[in-house]
């Protein structure tokens, strides 16, 4: 169910609201939320504070195109909440054996997770003054619910490395330097605790790399995406093969180490 006060009901939203402060980057603020990220992968929140603190410069040229493009402004009305159409897995699971719908919904049962979790994690970090009534708001929000489908797409596992490469993927598609600034340290601390002789900065560098040479998955109609075979997604949005994180999980196998085990208690979100 739609919130019945959500922005993303509303037509009429201005695409920056007056009130929103121009962005601005706080590196050592960053650096701060960061350290409350690494000794607990569960504080989601903390995640929020790092992007707060490093944002996404493009995101009113982005919020822009949703504004005017009319392909885009179709894919708005008719998907004005994420969350809505993503935690219906009755509906997901009525598609055909083997689309996206259904490895949605196998991840996030397997993963005990929802797309109103993530919302309301978001809740904690974002005060009610950090929240503002425009569509570069609305865009941030799509960005937030597509998370989960990038780990079903691109094949990024939970693991410590997972999450880093998705967000470097994610820095890929929406350069807010909060990706990279997780990102990057996650995989120092996976090689310096036990993940050595793996190729970890060169497959987090292979994700950023990945978001960048594909279509960007907010800017595309998840409605029309769910039906399909996962195989025909990638294809259609040109996501590339994730090559070096699996390299890195057989390397760790080989050696019995369990690659969800690396940096198990402060892997990102």
């Amino acid at each position: 169910m739609i919130p019945a006060d959500y922005i993303g009901l509303r037509p009429d939203l201005p695409v920056y609201s007056p009130a929103r402060p121009a962005p601005r980057q706080r590196p050592i603020a960053a650096l701060r939320h960061f350290a409350d990220v690494a000794r607990d992968k569960d504080d989601t929140a903390a995640v929020f504070r790092v992007f707060d603190a490093l944002p996404w410069t493009g995101l009113r040229d982005c919020a822009e195109r949703f504004a005017i493009d009319e392909r885009l402004r179709r894919i708005r009305a008719e998907e004005p909440w994420l969350p809505a159409i993503l935690d219906d897995h009755e509906r997901l699971r009525r598609m055909p054996l083997g689309s996206l719908a259904h490895a949605y919904c196998d991840f996030m049962e397997r993963e005990n997770l929802s797309a109103h979790g993530l919302v309301e994690e978001y809740e904690k970090f974002a005060e009610p003054g950090l929240r503002h009534d425009d569509l570069a708001e609305w865009t941030q929000d799509r960005t937030r619910d597509t998370h989960d489908l990038l780990h079903v797409l691109t094949g990024y596992g939970r693991d410590a490395l997972g999450e880093a490469c998705v967000l470097a993927f994610t820095y890929g598609q929406e350069p807010s330097l909060g990706n990279l600034f997780i990102a990057y340290p996650v995989g120092l601390t996976i090689l310096t605790g036990g993940g050595w002789g793996a190729p970890v900065l060169r497959a987090i560098r292979e994700g950023q790399r990945l978001g960048r040479n594909c279509r960007h998955l907010i800017e595309e109609s998840v409605l029309e995406l769910l039906p399909l075979r996962v195989s025909e997604v990638r294809q259609r949005l040109g996501i590339g093969d994730t090559v070096l994180y699996n390299l890195c999980h057989q390397i760790w196998r080989s050696r019995n180490i369990d690659p969800y085990a690396l940096m198990a208690g402060g892997a990102a979100a």
